[in-house]
């Protein structure tokens, strides 16, 4: 039996525990990336920060991440896919206990930033690893379970962070890694094989320097760009200007350069493999990026707790996890394309149903469209994460899975700034238009018992309760266009 065969039946003997340990290396860097949202307000507090300078304590891990992320394939390559699972892992868990020591915001950024660049890989090398783990006509099963840590890491990381925030400290977000973070590192090193090296590998330096500063770029112009008013601002104007020269440059010295180009070509020739990223990046845009709208609407208008509003979004992760587990079990029958067809139902029709949403709904309308965006996110992820993998050789994985996660993330952070400036935007808007209707000359307002006979407009508590009520309804009717956006 030569070296790969073994690996290949080491590999599979321990499947259990190497799904494990692979798993709890993509639940952990699947929910820190949101579970410090939530404590954000508090570490500003702790930190002496202002609310713009705390912002770089997320936007610094966006961008080292997204900067790490297209070279994971290289470096697992050259050095072996286990030694960088190790260091990743071992670095990541690192970090997280560094940002939750840190005494002061400048550390913080810079361990937040060492956390990104450590748990870029994870993601990627999970998926690369499962597909290893698993024979071929297991990869939808394999694609399953790595999908629920993607998918559900997002969902409860608010209400986890709301949690541990509330009850112990905004630290306990980032110390909750370390007991994860071991214990995938002993499973790891434990039961994962080594994959073969080439040391002759040579690297592109020029073409990694264009797309990690497009990327980086990019990442910034998108996260900061509402809260700095779009290209009214010069700062995002630059960012613009960088990336769009930055990434076209790249893309000219990649179709004509002599050399090993940073991104292999053969990737892009496979047609399976560049239709899933398509439709990877859409369901990053539209629907991923959905799921950062019902947590700031369950709490701003509707009253929730951040632990209350996590226990009504957790049904549709069991949604998720649901859809997920029934792909992987009738997609060799179906195939990939009617699951896809009716994931991409299922979530239109839950986006229909949220835009009937109103400031009484309830929360068994919440439940039942998040089951059903739940069922629609599983029937989508499994298939095309498949159907990426379905025919690019193995040698290939791994970068293909940097790709695949690259285009997932930028298209998250897309759709999260097209929604969060839709909401905005429409917010003022409507106020505005609601507005004018208070006015002494309305006759609805001062006649036959309207809002007059019971607030008088000359008093400022009266008028700052209108106020009040207005922006409610006003970011109410905001909330209904983005979810009609999504339909």
């Amino acid at each position: 039996m030569n070296a790969e065969a073994a690996t290949k039946t080491a590999m599979k003997r321990h499947a259990g525990l190497v799904t494990l340990g692979t798993m709890l290396a993509t639940v952990m860097q699947a929910i820190d990336s949101t579970i410090a949202n939530v404590a954000l307000p508090h570490m500003q507090g702790g930190l002496s920060a202002t609310f713009d300078q705390a912002t770089w304590i997320l936007t610094s891990y966006i961008v080292a991440a997204a900067i790490m992320t297209p070279p994971t394939g290289w470096l697992a390559n050259r050095f072996g896919r286990k030694r960088l699972y190790l260091i990743a892992v071992s670095g990541f868990t690192i970090a997280s206990g560094l940002c939750g020591m840190a005494a002061s915001l400048e550390q913080m950024v810079l361990f937040r930033i060492l956390q990104g660049l450590f748990g870029a890989a994870l993601v990627p090398l999970s998926q690369a690893t499962l597909l290893d783990a698993y024979p071929p006509n297991k990869h939808a099963s394999a694609m399953a379970i790595w999908g629920l840590g993607i998918m559900v890491g997002p969902i409860i990381g608010p209400s986890l962070g709301g949690y541990l925030t509330d009850e112990y400290s905004w630290r306990w977000v980032f110390y909750i890694n370390l007991p994860l973070g071991l214990i995938a590192y002993y499973l790891i090193f434990r039961f994962v094989e080594e994959t073969d090296k080439d040391r002759t590998l040579a690297f592109d330096w020029f073409g990694f320097t264009l797309m990690a500063i497009g990327v980086a770029t990019f990442q910034l112009m998108m996260d900061r760009g509402q809260h700095l008013d779009w290209f009214a601002s010069r700062e995002i104007t630059l960012y613009a200007v960088v990336s769009s020269l930055c990434l076209y440059w790249f893309v000219v010295h990649s179709l004509t350069t002599t050399g090993r180009p940073f991104l292999t070509p053969a990737l892009f020739r496979d047609r399976n493999f560049v239709v899933s990223l398509l439709f990877i990046f859409v369901v990053g845009m539209l629907l991923i990026a959905n799921m950062a709208l019902l947590p700031t609407f369950l709490q701003s208008l509707l009253g929730y707790s951040a632990s209350a509003a996590g226990y009504v979004l957790m049904p549709r992760g069991i949604g998720t996890m649901t859809g997920m587990l029934l792909v992987a079990r009738f997609m060799p029958l179906i195939g990939p394309l009617p699951i896809i067809t009716l994931g991409f139902l299922m979530t239109a029709l839950s986006m229909h149903l949220m835009a009937g949403f109103n400031l009484d709904t309830g929360s068994a309308d919440v439940i039942s469209t998040g089951i059903i965006q739940g069922f629609g996110l599983g029937f989508l992820f499994v298939p095309l994460s498949t159907l990426a993998f379905s025919t690019l050789p193995k040698e290939l994985r791994t970068e293909a899975a940097g790709i695949f996660n690259l285009f997932r993330n930028v298209g998250s952070s897309i759709g999260v700034s097209m929604v969060v400036t839709v909401l905005a935007r429409q917010t003022q808007v409507n106020h505005s238009v609601m507005s004018q209707e208070i006015s002494p000359f309305n006759r609805v307002f001062t006649q036959g018992g309207g809002v007059s006979a019971l607030l008088d407009p000359a008093d400022p508590a009266a008028l700052a309760l209108i106020d009040f009520e207005i922006n409610r309804q006003a970011q109410m009717i905001g909330y209904l266009d983005d979810f009609r956006s999504h339909c």
